[in-house]
């Protein structure tokens, strides 16, 4: 048997309230959770939503991946990725140090291509071939912008500090990823980029959707779409815009503000009216079929589970979708079916999520707190499923 069921979201809430001396009635008027909710995410009947563990974690004064058990430690060591983290965090380290004068950079477009295919690995789901090279990368970058000092050399350089966040948050380091972050707008700031600065805004947002402060984040996408004002208006600068407004749709969402959800999402549909399948743009692949996707999370996120099966089968990914997107997607069709009791569609689409990108979905939460809840409604399921646990993780020692 596996670890799951041992050490799931509400276990770790029922420990993290006990610590704090709170009974179960003085969580839930913190968090601003019914009682009867709360109960049930710690004996495992639900799984625990995003906007649950937020509250949760808000009101027990923790981050949210404290609560989710992230990072998920003894599956990094596993799969031999734990090792790659501390090489990442060094890299980012050097950023104002100039030239290493014992690193030989490579010319500006041969970096350029690394940069672009280390995008394309973290789009495709493999992580741990982004992780192992980026570390590298950077301290070449570093050196080759520090010697340049070109527009196009700060440019590369964020572009690995992107490539860093995204390996980062997929793994479950919200420090590493945030200072990724910080190196990226600092890079980007000497490339003079406003639609990089767009971009940086809207990936600090996530973060702090992440960490389930949606006010911030909501605050942060207002501050990327004024910063796009200073730029050119083109197709790249409408992209951007339009994956700013479903940024700010998912925040609305897990904020249970639905009237701003659905009004971001009109603006992004409408802007991906006019600019189509744009998939290798900065690599969002905005477009319409990616304010689809982002209904179908909406609409959960509102706890609207039947209305987000209902747009999920009207939602048709395109050949050539990036697989990391694909995967993230039936994760949420997952979590929503599980929650309209279609266990065995729930699992089938658990079982596309890890088909899709397998490194990305083993450490996705939403993948992992699905899992959870279909073993606790205990119902007959195939031998695939247990194998399917083994996968997540291995059993704990005892």
């Amino acid at each position: 048997m596996h670890a799951l069921p041992h050490d799931h979201t509400g276990t770790r809430i029922a420990r993290l309230r006990r610590e704090r001396h709170l009974t179960q009635k003085a969580l839930s008027e913190l968090a601003n959770i019914p009682y009867s909710t709360l109960t049930k995410v710690e004996q495992g009947v639900i799984p625990a939503s995003p906007h649950v563990v937020a509250v949760c974690a808000r009101a027990l004064r923790v981050e949210v991946a404290t609560v989710q058990g992230q990072p998920y430690l003894d599956e990094l060591r596993a799969d031999r990725l734990d090792v790659l983290i501390r090489p990442i965090r060094e890299a980012l380290d050097v950023y104002d140090l100039g030239a290493d004068p014992d690193i030989r950079a490579r010319r500006p477009e041969i970096l350029h291509r690394e940069a672009e295919q280390l995008c394309a690995d973290v789009r495709t789901g493999n992580i741990k071939s982004a992780a192992s090279r980026v570390a590298g990368l950077i301290e070449e970058g570093t050196t080759a912008a520090h010697t340049a000092r070109t527009r196009e050399g700060w440019l590369t350089l964020a572009s690995f500090y992107r490539t860093a966040y995204d390996v980062a948050a997929k793994l479950g380091f919200p420090d590493l990823a945030q200072l990724s972050l910080a190196r990226l707008d600092w890079a980007a700031q000497r490339g003079s980029d406003a639609v990089l600065g767009g971009m940086h805004h809207y990936l600090r947002a996530l973060a702090y959707l992440r960490e389930g402060k949606y006010r911030t984040g909501s605050r942060l996408v207002h501050l990327g779409l004024s910063t796009l004002g200073q730029a050119d208006v083109d197709r790249e600068r409408r992209i951007v815009t339009g994956q700013l407004h479903l940024g700010a749709a998912v925040l609305a969402g897990r904020a249970h503000d639905a009237d701003q959800a659905h009004l971001h999402l009109g603006e992004a549909e409408q802007i991906a009216a006019e600019t189509g399948e744009a998939m290798k743009v900065h690599w969002l692949a905005f477009g319409p079929t990616n304010v689809g996707v982002h209904r179908v999370s909406v609409l959960a996120e509102l706890d609207q589970y039947g209305e987000s099966v209902e747009a999920a089968k009207t939602t048709v990914l395109p050949n050539g979708w990036p697989n990391s997107r694909i995967s993230h997607h039936y994760g949420e069709i997952a979590r929503s079916l599980l929650w309209t009791g279609n266990l065995e569609g729930s699992f089938e689409n658990l079982l596309k999520a890890r088909k899709a990108a397998p490194q990305q979905a083993k450490y996705h939460p939403t993948v992992r707190e699905t899992y959870a809840g279909l073993e606790s409604a205990h119902r007959r399921l195939p031998d695939s499923f247990l194998s399917y646990g083994a996968w997540l993780g291995p059993a704990p020692a005892h």
